[in-house]
């Protein structure tokens, strides 16, 4: 492993997204040790089109100087960049600026990559040249060169004036905001395409948020993340972050972030042994306000149901069938034990969400996705050869479930799975049923504590109020957080 520095710069299109978008591919084949903050700068040295915007980068990698800079052109190309002149407007471009013996010649003359590079390295020695970034900084003009500052400060505006109502709003903010972000899952790094949720309380003295800085709050808490670890991120700190920020740079009571993001596991069909990557969603919460932040994260996975009701219909009309053909009492009902009666059957989305209050608690994405699937009738694949189908439809047919039967079961695996977790550790569940012979929907859900849910087991008794997720976490939004 080796050390190098490199500066990524962008002068179209979304400059911040761009920029965030290559640090997140390189992550592919590096470790990002440190990102500096962003400058703006106009185009230098005869370069075209509107100004720039700049970082340096300091990277840990196991690939020879030759093999970055063929990686680091496939990531240019990723982004966006054409190659189509040396002096071009362009989305994105990546220079190695020092790396073993060598330094980048244009480097000593490089106000725009000498700024940002002397904030991660200002004692960095440079090969040959036998000065340090700092010294060499120190001797060039900054004139032109804008450091773009992450604490967001606004000048008084609309926003910020006396409502003409005061009247506090509850949830106030941005939803369905697409952002190509890095996480960790189960210990393995990947990359998603996350659907973000971003909402504030607002209080009574502010006419609004700032809707048009969500998107730069987001771009700047993911940057935060990119620069403090070694690691992507697990999904909780990513929108621990974001909710942090919100409140202090929206002066905000208290903010929600959801991530959704789907991801990939891979699986084997059950008979024919087919392989394939099944899509699960990942969905992480946080809430922060002025004590601090909590989170839950979970997952949404697609299975079946099959429905007792039905079937018990047809059982017992079957029997009726096999008595009037002449079949014994005791011969029909072997024969019904024997074989799975028809019903019918949805497909079904199920839930699971889980807050951890001990230290050292972690969950995985897999575990979840196998709590949620085991709680249905049967699992479901993409791919299906016909002695899969055959199972498939045959173990949901012996194994028939009430939407309300897959949510008991979901809470319970997770009280099992989790056994050794405290009181205060938080579960949500949920199933909604795409029904085949209704035209509506079935749902149900329920949450609570590991705690409120032993007892209530423990003691057969109805628990009437339990924990829901807008009072674990602190907020005074809904369980199922923004609709």
């Amino acid at each position: 492993m080796r050390d190098l520095y490199v500066g990524i710069g962008s002068n179209l299109g979304d400059r911040q997204a761009n920029i965030l978008s290559a640090l997140q591919r390189l992550r592919a084949k590096t470790e990002i040790g440190a990102v500096s903050a962003f400058y703006e700068t106009e185009p230098a040295g005869g370069a075209e089109g509107p100004a720039f915007l700049n970082v340096a980068a300091r990277l840990r990698t196991e690939l020879s100087p030759r093999e970055f800079r063929e990686f680091a052109a496939g990531v240019e190309s990723a982004v966006g960049r054409a190659h189509a002149g040396r002096l071009r407007a362009r989305p994105i471009d990546i220079d190695v600026l020092v790396d073993d013996t060598f330094v980048h010649p244009a480097l000593p003359e490089r106000s725009y990559d000498l700024v940002p590079l002397s904030e991660i390295a200002p004692d960095l020695e440079l090969p040959r040249l036998g000065r340090t970034v700092a010294t060499l900084a120190a001797h060039l003009s900054k004139n032109g060169v804008h450091r773009k500052l992450r604490s967001l400060h606004f000048t008084a505006n609309r926003q910020d004036e006396e409502p003409d109502v005061r009247i506090a709003l509850n949830r106030v903010g941005v939803r369905g905001v697409r952002r190509i972000v890095h996480l960790s899952v189960d210990g393995t790094d990947r990359v998603f395409n996350g659907d973000f949720a971003m909402v504030a309380d607002l209080a009574p003295d502010k006419a609004g948020v700032h809707m048009s800085r969500f998107n730069e709050i987001l771009e700047e808490a993911t940057l935060d993340v990119l620069s403090r670890q070694d690691a992507a991120a697990p999904i909780e700190g990513l929108v621990e972050a974001i909710a942090r920020e919100i409140v202090r740079s929206q002066r905000a009571v208290r903010a929600d972030v959801r991530l959704r993001a789907d991801f990939g596991l891979e699986r084997w069909t059950p008979v024919s042994g087919k392989r394939g990557d099944e899509t699960y969603t990942l969905v992480g919460i946080a809430h922060a306000d002025e004590r601090g932040t909590r989170h839950v994260v979970g997952v949404e996975a697609e299975g079946m149901t099959a429905c007792p009701c039905a079937q018990l219909m047809v059982r017992e009309h079957s029997l009726q069938e096999l008595r009037a053909a002449g079949f014994s009492e005791e011969d029909a009902r072997r024969a019904l034990d024997a074989l799975p009666v028809a019903t019918h059957n949805q497909r079904g989305r199920g839930s699971i969400l889980i807050g951890l209050e001990g230290p050292g608690e972690t969950v995985r994405a897999e575990d979840l996705v196998e709590i949620v699937e085991n709680s249905m009738s049967s699992e479901t694949y993409d791919l299906l050869k016909r002695p899969d189908e055959f199972f498939i439809v045959n173990k949901a047919h012996h194994n028939p479930k009430f939407v309300e039967d897959v949510v008991r079961g979901i809470m319970a695996r997770a009280l099992d799975m989790y056994a050794d977790f405290g009181n205060g550790t938080f579960v949500a569940a949920s199933q909604v049923n795409y029904e085949s012979i209704h035209k509506h929907d079935a749902f149900a859900e329920g949450y609570g504590t590991f705690g409120e849910l032993r007892a209530e087991l423990a003691s057969n008794e109805y628990v009437p109020r339990t924990t829901d997720l807008a009072a674990w976490l602190g907020t005074r939004h809904s369980s199922v957080l923004f609709g």
